[in-house]
């Protein structure tokens, strides 16, 4: 699967965990570390969870495998490394703290609605 893919893919699964505010950041150009974003908001820390063990568990069914993962256990924000695609869930609160998405305002986003999961 391509960096592209993976990311359209992840957000699909995070969607149709009830996860918010989906936002794909397209990094390509602005950074050499990873190609994508996918940023998303957990209503509470155990639906973090489980949005993130999905994501996880799908992923690794269809053959990609989380490179390193962070913050599962407290869940105020969780961190699913790809290498290609970094996914961060968070709590509203923290997400608006951290504002990745004001930090990297330069990149192209993409906020992805439920019938809209295409990069």
């Amino acid at each position: 699967m391509t960096a592209s893919q993976l990311a359209a893919r992840t957000a699909e699964i995070v969607q149709e965990k009830l996860g918010e505010d989906v936002v794909v950041l397209d990094l390509r150009n602005r950074s050499p570390l990873v190609d994508y974003f996918v940023i998303a908001t957990a209503n509470s820390t155990i639906h973090a969870q489980a949005i993130a063990r999905e994501v996880v568990d799908r992923l690794a069914q269809e053959g990609e495998r989380v490179h390193h993962t962070e913050g599962v256990e407290t869940a105020q924000w969780i961190l699913l490394d790809y290498v290609d695609v970094i996914v961060h869930i968070f709590l509203s609160d923290i997400r608006l703290f951290y504002g990745l998405e004001r930090l990297w305002g330069d990149a192209p986003q993409r906020s992805l609605s439920s019938a809209d999961n295409t990069l």
